[in-house]
């Protein structure tokens, strides 16, 4: 069993502290119990049931003390005996002994620390401190709210900019107004400014819900668990760890724009999807063109998702639509944009189709 008991750096209360804790444990624990094992001053120590049995008199042999950091130190039987004995309010609290002063205390600092807890923050994050940004010295809730203000339409184009996160230095606690470097506590009132807090990237967030984690070959920090995605560092981005052996790279497919709104995806806050292709683009503005009948990636032309099915009624379209005497032996020179292979096929009105893989997404190079 382990136990833990604060007592302090001074060596005579240590020893008091000592003592009388094991008066409290021949009282509390069962006496069967081969030994224990309790921390006293960030030291671990193990105890015989033989000595709880002696109500704090050492036993003939020597008592080891194991410290944190490996060395040892011998406390002998006399060492004990000349300390006198003190009372200790000590109570168990989650498997722990620890001093009644020592509970209150820690009850006060982690309210301190949850004040506001998820009551501050902005669309992007809730957290409880602002940051001031290096560009225009102006304080913005988060990085996002600062581009969505300092990089629109509506600013002129010399003046648009985004913010650099990494070279925030100051942050204004949201609790008491404090301005001071960036830090996950507040100097002045002590409050956690944010649950998840990455000195590298300067993010606060109270929503660890998100399971955020700072990902070294990005650079920026992430969402959805460590363990759920891998770094590909040709692409140059995330991605989940069920694409880890199947999806095709590209290289920098992650630091571009969406090829339909034209937002940067790298550090975009809107899902995004890898096509088929291996390129990138926002989840919502893949559905909006599959919605308007666009099946075809915007930036290579390959098939965005299984076409089988079409191409299967594109056949039954093609065999009921004779083409007229004069086309019936035209010939003409046609790429497929699926599988890259250049065929010479017979004309057809409707679509021509593509020998090698059979899809219909193709176009006629010459005639």
């Amino acid at each position: 069993m382990l136990y833990r008991l604060d007592c302090g750096k001074d060596k005579a209360h240590f020893m008091e502290c000592l003592a009388s804790l094991f008066r409290e444990l021949r009282g509390i624990f069962d006496r069967r119990e081969t030994g224990y094992r309790l921390v006293l001053c960030g030291k671990v120590i193990a105890i015989s049931s033989a000595m709880i049995e002696m109500g704090g008199r050492m036993p003939d042999q020597q008592f080891v003390l194991h410290e944190e950091s490996g060395n040892v130190q011998t406390i002998n039987e006399k060492a004990v005996a000349e300390n006198q004995l003190m009372e200790l309010d000590v109570q168990k609290t989650n498997g722990e002994l620890v001093l009644a002063d020592e509970v209150n205390d820690n009850n006060e600092a982690t309210e301190l620390l949850d004040k506001g807890y998820m009551q501050y923050g902005c669309p992007h994050y809730r957290r409880r401190c602002r940051i001031r940004a290096p560009c225009c010295n102006e304080v913005f809730d988060c990085h996002h709210c600062h581009n969505e203000v300092k990089n629109n339409i509506m600013v002129h184009r010399k003046l648009r900019h985004d913010l650099p996160r990494h070279e925030v230095r100051q942050v204004v606690c949201s609790l008491c107004g404090t301005e001071q470097e960036a830090r996950q506590v507040c100097i002045n009132c002590g409050v956690c400014m944010g649950k998840y807090y990455c000195d590298t990237c300067k993010l606060f967030d109270d929503d660890i819900t998100k399971k955020q984690y700072h990902c070294s070959g990005c650079g920026i920090c992430r969402i959805g668990g460590r363990d759920n995605f891998f770094h590909c560092y040709k692409c140059g981005c995330c991605y989940s760890i069920l694409l880890k052996n199947s999806h095709p790279c590209i290289e920098g497919a992650m630091h571009q724009d969406c090829p339909i709104c034209f937002e940067f995806l790298f550090d975009s806050t809107n899902d995004v999807l890898a096509m088929p292709c291996g390129h990138t683009i926002h989840k919502k503005c893949l559905k909006e063109m599959t919605d308007h009948f666009r099946y075809a990636c915007p930036i290579c032309s390959k098939s965005v998702c299984d076409m089988s099915k079409v191409w299967e009624k594109f056949d039954v379209e093609i065999a009921s639509t004779p083409m007229p005497e004069p086309y019936q032996r035209k010939m003409v020179w046609i790429l497929c944009n699926d599988c890259g292979k250049t065929s010479r096929v017979q004309y057809h009105l409707v679509a021509q189709k593509c020998p090698n893989c059979k899809s219909y997404n193709t176009r006629q190079t010459r005639g």
